[in-house]
């Protein structure tokens, strides 16, 4: 039977193992110290944090934790993705190795500066 969709970011978490589930809630800490005003949402099944726009979303699999920064966050981040699989709006952290704290604080970061820009010049 599959699960039902997630409300919040703490359903979500608790439907993985122990072991994922710190590594879930380290990168939840995270995105809160970079963007402590964001918003924690649901969008498409996956945890996100949210300013005008959805900043970042990260989700757990069997072998690896997925963060998505979406394609702004890749490009100006992509030389510091060796030692991950990335695509064009994804990049995996596997389960066994440390998760890149400092890596995902400054994409945050990055991605909470990209939206209050376009934020202002929409109003402008």
């Amino acid at each position: 039977m599959e699960q039902p969709k997630p409300e919040n970011i703490d359903q979500y978490i608790a439907n993985f193992p122990a072991e994922t589930q710190k590594l879930l809630q380290q990168i939840r800490e995270t995105i809160h110290k970079a963007v402590p005003t964001a918003k924690e949402v649901i969008s498409y099944g996956m945890p996100a944090f949210k300013q005008h726009t959805v900043l970042v979303y990260f989700a757990g699999y069997a072998k690896h934790i997925g963060f998505y920064p979406t394609g702004s966050g890749i490009e100006a981040f992509k030389n510091e993705f060796a030692d991950y699989k990335w695509s064009k709006g994804a990049i995996q952290f596997p389960l066994d190795k440390p998760l890149p704290l400092e890596l995902i604080t400054r994409i945050t970061k990055f991605k909470a500066e990209h939206d209050l820009e376009k934020t202002k010049k929409k109003k402008a």
